[in-house]
């Protein structure tokens, strides 16, 4: 087991933020990539803005990218003499005795009821293992409030102290943090502690070009979750945010992400996040998954999402489920594309009304496709169907089958696009369909399917 430790120290806020969950996932894999300890750390210690709900936002979200941890909640906790979990809230002595420590240094002053520490004047070097060596001129520096006037001490007090308690070696955490951390430096070196090796991780962008912050478009990772994305698929496309494996290669399973993964690697230039690429990547896991995985996230994402289909009969769903899946690549895709057949109820598209019943002969049309299915006997499928349009189409004198199909498309579904529709008649059965037809047939000829109805 390496020495390595290495900290995801989030603050609950309510969400937690896709450039935390890639802080997470970096930390992660150093730690994993060097057989180190990976600890998890609540900073929460602005009481006004914590709450227990918003704790559990930053677990669920990690558990479900699968970034399990060492320490902290729910972990094993003690190889550094601690039990987890971390808290910041619940360390208030810790954070004393070191106050008194600085106090003994002779380096810190109280001015009205703070207390301040003195900053050195001289210039403040960051060897950092992304950035190089930074140097911060801090001549005309402030000196650092390390405890309120309340008593609460300071952010860059708390998480210097906790670095040192928990032996943390490699800090890795967003580039915006570079500017506060030759001033965490001279609080290690007033207390006489080693000094963690820093890396500080390029920013992440959005689509404008500016620090991606919790008001943009998916700016949670819980966007990702509820619109049920896959998480090796986010999880992949954050490893790229920063860090590349070379030789142009994007889709990468965990174990060799693992593998690969070194600090001297991760980028210097700022990540621009791309939602598209991120889709993208998604569909590649979608279609590369086994059907019991399949299977597995469906029945959970729609027992969640779409109650209605999961208390569907289990043929219909597994059919549904089964023409649907080449045409989608996320859950909330595959919800959608379900809705129509979870009603007899359902509604039309404005598409569909323009497109289909609005040409004067769609209600005799209707009542053709519908008379020509019925007349199907108990071998009603694929064949049988697209067999019965060729005929409905000559009988209609159309030239090809093709208004008939999308017409019976938008009947059974009320969109004018969806997965292949003879597997699609298939799966509802043949009473259903005629059903759906009549109904639509009804509802064209009582006027009812008008463009704006």
């Amino acid at each position: 087991m390496s020495n390595v430790r290495v900290r995801f120290a989030p603050s609950p806020t309510g969400l937690l933020h896709i450039g935390g969950a890639r802080t997470a996932l970096f930390n992660w894999l150093y730690a994993r990539h060097m057989g180190g300890t990976f600890v998890l750390r609540v900073e929460d210690t602005d009481q006004s803005r914590n709450s227990q709900e918003a704790v559990d936002v930053i677990f669920r979200g990690m558990r479900w990218l699968g970034l399990d941890w060492d320490e902290g909640p729910d972990g094993k906790g003690g190889a550094h003499g601690e039990k987890g979990p971390y808290f910041q809230s619940q360390r208030g002595a810790i954070y004393a005795k070191y106050l008194e420590k600085l106090r003994a240094t002779g380096k810190t002053y109280e001015e009205g009821g703070a207390l301040k520490f003195k900053m050195p004047k001289t210039p403040g070097i960051v060897k950092d293992l992304v950035c190089g060596d930074v140097t911060f001129d801090r001549t005309m520096e402030p000196d650092l409030v390390i405890r309120r006037k309340d008593g609460s001490p300071v952010f860059h007090l708390v998480n210097v102290i906790d670095d040192l308690e928990m032996g943390i070696t490699h800090v890795i955490r967003g580039e915006d943090h570079l500017s506060n951390t030759h001033k965490h430096i001279a609080l290690y070196e007033a207390l006489g502690a080693p000094i963690p090796q820093f890396a500080h991780i390029p920013l992440i962008l959005n689509k404008g070009g500016s620090k991606m912050s919790k008001r943009d478009d998916g700016a949670a990772l819980s966007f990702y979750e509820d619109a049920g994305y896959l998480p090796e698929a986010v999880r992949n496309y954050l490893c790229l945010l920063g860090w590349s494996p070379g030789e142009n290669e994007e889709i990468l399973p965990l174990e060799e992400i693992v593998k690969r993964f070194e600090l001297k690697d991760l980028n210097r230039s700022n990540a621009r996040f791309d939602a598209a690429k991120l889709f993208w990547m998604n569909g590649e896991y979608w279609r590369s998954m086994k059907d019991s995985d399949f299977t597995q996230f469906a029945g959970s994402f729609l027992e969640k999402n779409r109650p209605a289909a999961s208390a569907l009969p289990e043929p219909i769903r597994q059919g549904l489920l089964r023409v649907i899946r080449e045409k989608i690549r996320t859950g909330k895709e595959m919800a959608e594309w379900l809705d129509p057949y979870l009603t007899e109820d359902y509604p039309y598209s404005l598409e569909a009304r323009k497109k289909q019943f609005s040409v004067p002969d769609s209600g005799k049309l209707l009542q053709s496709i519908e008379q020509g299915l019925q007349t199907i006997g108990e071998d009603f499928n694929d064949a049988s169907v697209e067999l019965a349009c060729k005929k409905i189409a000559e009988e209609n004198q159309l030239p090809k089958p093709a208004r008939v199909i999308h017409l019976l498309r938008c009947a059974v579904s009320g969109h004018t696009v969806g997965p292949s529709l003879f597997p699609l008649l298939t799966v509802l059965g043949k009473t259903r369909v005629v059903a759906r037809l009549h109904r639509t047939r009804s509802l064209w000829e009582a006027g009812k399917l008008g463009e704006t109805s």
